[in-house]
């Protein structure tokens, strides 16, 4: 590799370059580790010699950056300098660690599987974790002399749960009798058993008991027709038992929900996009499993409101980072930047292996790494190209496919919004592919496309805010045709259009808008509405008694989509008796349309009683020789003594009490 140290640190930090700093230098990391200034090692070869050296050192803050494989092993012959800088810079910034959640496992494990298979590996398990067998099958069991494990014969019907927290449902759930001899047997076989455990271990080869298998924290699935894979499985889930952390991967704000208002469902984007099904919807609000969540990110990816937020790392933090590459390397000469997302699992090992037998990455690929590419939402994109990237390859894995679809979406919703703005599309790129070479290969045929800005906002606010920043900015750099950009029926900005001709102004929908785009006024029939916090959730729509309201998905590039305009207004109805406006003159009038013809309303003094106000409407009932209230009085018990004393007088308890 070509090294510079000068251009390498910049203004900001101080830059030595050597070149057997874990071996015969290792007197140069002593002594660095000596003083509590923080150091970042930019290889990662041998990071658990450093860690054990900065640890003996008593070092905090040591962390580390792979320029190596990310940046100088290239066959690229432009200069991979401003990749190192941008890389460095960026490992320097600080990350906001996220919360965890502490796990506690027993070590009761769940062995599910047919025959010799499934004993043997009963076995194993049982060396560590405490193991109860499920036999599907029992055709080729020899049973030993002694057992040290519980054997039950059945089928798991319904699972649910996590690592630590496991419920089963078994049909046909039977225990081994004691006295088998040639083979298993089994009594009192009963449906509907419930059972529970911390760790499952499923070699049954029949379906998997739940979605997106291989992200469940404690669910161990392996092919017994493959002896390697299970072994490989047992090897990993020997160790679950006792304590454990787990990030939590997203975090949840009730108040900006858009899932439910008034017993009318609007957005189910988090629930539909969850591969692992760990979010549910109860009543108002969205739950997030904390156990079942594996951090793929879709939902917010999807959320519109940003209720639900990642958080690993947090929005601000990712954007800052990806700002910072492209500003570091574009001020040290880069040219035409391509940002690459990748993850630790799939991405990293890909790109390794086209450093070390390939061309490696193009000197303008800038990778980052993620937990999980499918979390990739339109707000980082546009921030991304915003600060001055010209592509966006999202790098997934083919295996994991099925989570991308919030990713494709996001892809399509963000270039449809530069098309709008007058750029040149094809800026986003999805990339679900396993072989190092064609990955290389795509990323080596790349068209280098125009820039498009370089002024990175500051990633204030939440989601929409901080999107609606970076696509303002796209948009002063682009020629849009109209400040209105139509986009897809499922993107979250837009408006809604009122039926003046049918709304009554009841204010339905203000009750219920749950981003408090449509808004009322305290002294007028006045319905309004700010645009720019639209969600497009419907639930305005679906709430309406009057169908008066229909959405229209667009992104308005007007700054008055900020303030509040006026959709229907109306007169206000005054109280016939004591002049106060108490109600909208249409919804007055509607009230009359549908009370005409009925029989409680069939006179001139009957129907004045609509024009007045509740006070008035009361009086005028208690005038008339009405009590208004008179539901309200609670039939009296009757005792025995109401009985012995109507007896008494020889009249019947009715009339005795209507009497008394």
């Amino acid at each position: 590799m070509v090294l510079n140290p000068e251009k390498l640190g910049g203004s900001h930090a101080h830059v030595s370059a050597h070149h057997h700093l874990c071996r015969s230098e290792i007197n140069v990391i002593e002594a660095a580790l000596a003083s509590e200034d923080p150091i970042c090692i930019s290889c990662t070869q041998e990071r658990p010699l450093f860690e054990e050296i900065a640890a003996e050192a008593g070092h905090q803050a040591l962390s580390f950056v792979n320029i190596r494989e990310m940046a100088g092993w290239t066959a690229d012959t432009a200069s991979t300098a401003p990749k190192m800088a941008a890389l460095l810079a960026a490992a320097k910034l600080p990350v906001t660690p996220a919360r965890l959640r502490a796990i506690e496992s027993d070590g009761l494990c769940l062995v599910i599987g047919s025959g010799q298979a499934a004993f043997d590996t009963a076995e194993r398990l049982n060396r560590t974790l405490s193991v109860t067998l499920l036999l599907t099958r029992n055709d080729d069991l020899v049973l030993p002399s002694e057992l040290q494990f519980p054997v039950f014969a059945g089928r798991v019907s319904t699972a649910a749960g996590s690592l630590g927290a496991f419920e089963l449902v078994v049909d046909g759930y039977a225990a081994l009798l004691p006295s088998s001899r040639a083979r298993p047997e089994f009594a009192m076989a009963r449906d509907g058993a419930r059972t529970s455990c911390s760790v499952i271990f499923d070699m049954s080869g029949d379906t998997a008991l739940f979605t997106r298998s291989h992200g469940r924290d404690g669910y161990f699935r392996a092919d017994p027709g493959n002896p390697v894979a299970v072994l490989e499985a047992v090897l990993e889930a020997a160790d679950y038992s006792g304590s454990f952390e787990k990030p939590l991967y997203v975090t949840y704000d009730a108040s900006i929900c858009a899932h439910e208002r008034s017993r009318k469902t609007g957005c189910t984007k988090c629930i539909d996009q969850c591969p692992a099904g760990a979010i549910t919807g109860h009543d108002d609000i969205i739950v997030v499993d904390p156990g079942i969540c594996g951090g793929c990110g879709n939902c917010a990816a999807q959320c519109p409101t940003g209720a639900v937020a990642y958080a690993y790392p947090p929005r601000t933090d990712q954007i800052s980072r990806v700002q910072m590459l492209a500003r570091t390397y574009l001020a040290a000469g880069g040219k035409a930047p391509v940002l690459l997302l990748h993850d630790a699992g799939h991405g990293s090992p890909l790109i390794g292996a086209m450093a070390r037998f390939g061309r490696g990455l193009p000197a303008r690929v800038i990778p980052l790494e993620m937990h999980a590419t499918s979390g990739v939402g339109h707000d980082l994109m546009s921030a991304a190209l915003a600060a001055g990237f010209r592509q966006i390859v999202v790098l997934g894995d083919p295996h994991k496919a099925d989570e991308f679809g919030a990713v494709a979406e996001e892809a399509a919703l963000t270039e449809a919004l530069l098309c709008g703005f007058g750029h040149k599309t094809g800026r986003i790129v999805t990339l679900l592919e396993s072989d190092p070479d064609q990955v290389e290969s795509a990323l080596y045929t790349l068209p280098e496309l125009p820039e498009i800005s370089r002024a990175a906002p500051v990633p204030l606010g939440g989601k929409r805010e901080v999107a609606r920043a970076a696509l303002l900015v796209l948009a002063d750099a682009g020629k849009p045709v109209s400040t209105i950009v139509p986009l897809a029926a499922n993107a979250p900005y837009g408006t809604v259009h009122v039926d003046t001709a049918a709304c009554t102004l009841c204010m339905a929908c203000v009750s219920c808008c749950p981003a408090d785009a449509l808004r009322d006024t305290p002294d007028t029939p006045e319905l309004r509405f700010v645009e720019s916090a639209c969600v497009q959730c419907g639930i305005c729509e679906a709430t309406c008694p009057e169908t008066a309201i229909t959405l229209s998905p667009r992104f308005n590039l007007a700054a008055s989509v900020m303030q509040p305009v006026t959709l229907h207004k109306d007169e206000p109805a005054c109280c016939t008796s004591c002049g106060k406006a108490f109600a909208a003159g249409g919804m007055l009038r509607a009230v009359e349309r549908r009370l005409e013809g009925n029989w409680m309303f069939d006179s001139d003094e009957r129907r004045s009683l609509i024009h007045m106000c509740e006070s008035c409407r009361l009086e005028a009932l208690s005038r008339d020789g009405a009590d208004p209230f008179a539901i309200a009085h609670q039939r009296r018990t009757r005792t025995t003594d109401d009985y012995l004393e109507a007896g008494r007088r020889g009249l019947t308890v009715d009339d005795f009490l209507s009497k008394d």
